[in-house]
């Protein structure tokens, strides 16, 4: 899969002077554009659209530098429709506006061309399985955080905090089904996996589709979940490390290795709060399809 990524990146490049037809590059990749996105993410630390306009940047710079284009044909071979635009993504890159480099010769910033490569560094085995799952129901309550690669999410820890006790006993009396007991689901609202980017944080419990009414009563927040596929991982570790290396691992070693692609749906996580650094079993739903690559 790595390879049909790399070439999928190469397709890429040769589009960064003209639109970019992001589901050709998909199909190169043999998934389909959401994985693509949220995989590269994953892969590379960065959101896709981030990574475009740096490459697009650090071209334009070399041309800007150069003199023999107008500013303005340098920003419409880039694909941008005025200066003003054109001026605020090479700002956004380089920390200084294009006349300014040019009459300066200001040293600029360059994002290097991108390509994925196996690195083996260990030989821990991913323990998991493949569930297919009717529709439900997330019931809870849910909170906006940013995302935290290393150590506790402060905002996601005082969002269990701030749930009293009466709701986490309607939560319990509502769990009907796999995966058991209260948990939490991350919802992504965008493709980006960056430090920082805010998801839809929920702690709650699974349900039938038909709790509705009688949840909403409780003053409690619910989350339709469409039947599909799901890959489940067994995880044990300490706190909350084990959990965010998981994360990682799942998206950057299991997907590329495996016959699946993720897709659009809440990311489940079942685990026993302990304190920083204790260990903690926990279980992992990644909602998956399988992929038109095999």
């Amino acid at each position: 899969m790595l390879e049909r990524l790399n070439q999928a990146l190469d397709h890429l490049e040769t589009c960064l002077d003209r639109e970019i037809d992001m589901a050709e590059v998909a199909r190169i990749a043999a998934v389909s554009e959401y994985h693509f996105r949220r995989l590269f993410s994953a892969l590379a630390g960065m959101p896709l659209p981030v990574y475009v306009r740096r490459r697009r940047m650090t071209l334009a710079g070399a041309d800007v530098l150069a003199g023999e284009l107008t500013l303005l044909d340098v920003a419409v071979r880039y694909g941008y429709g005025s200066g003003e635009a054109f001026a605020r993504a090479f700002r956004s890159v380089h920390g200084i506006g294009p006349g300014e480099a040019r009459r300066t010769g200001a040293v600029l910033t360059a994002q290097p061309r991108m390509s994925f490569r196996v690195v083996v560094e260990g030989s821990t085995a991913m323990r998991y399985r493949i569930v297919e799952k009717e529709s439900f129901r997330v019931v809870g309550r849910k909170a906006r955080v940013p995302l935290v690669h290393e150590g506790l999410n402060a905002a996601a820890a005082a969002h269990l905090a701030s749930l009293d006790e009466q709701a986490i006993v309607r939560m319990k009396s509502l769990a009907d089904r796999e995966p058991e007991g209260i948990l939490s689901a991350v919802v992504h609202l965008t493709d980006s996996r960056e430090e920082g980017a805010e998801v839809d944080y929920w702690i709650g419990a699974v349900t039938g589709p038909e709790t509705a009414t009688e949840a909403a009563t409780e003053e409690l927040d619910a989350l339709d979940v469409p039947a599909g596929t799901w890959a489940v991982f067994d995880n044990r570790g300490p706190y909350p490390s084990a959990l965010q290396e998981l994360w990682r691992d799942v998206f950057t070693q299991w997907f590329p290795s495996n016959p699946y692609t993720s897709r659009p749906g809440p990311e489940l996580l079942r685990t026993q709060p302990v304190e920083v650094g204790a260990e903690t079993g926990s279980q992992l739903w990644i909602p998956v399809e399988r992929g038109s690559g095999g």
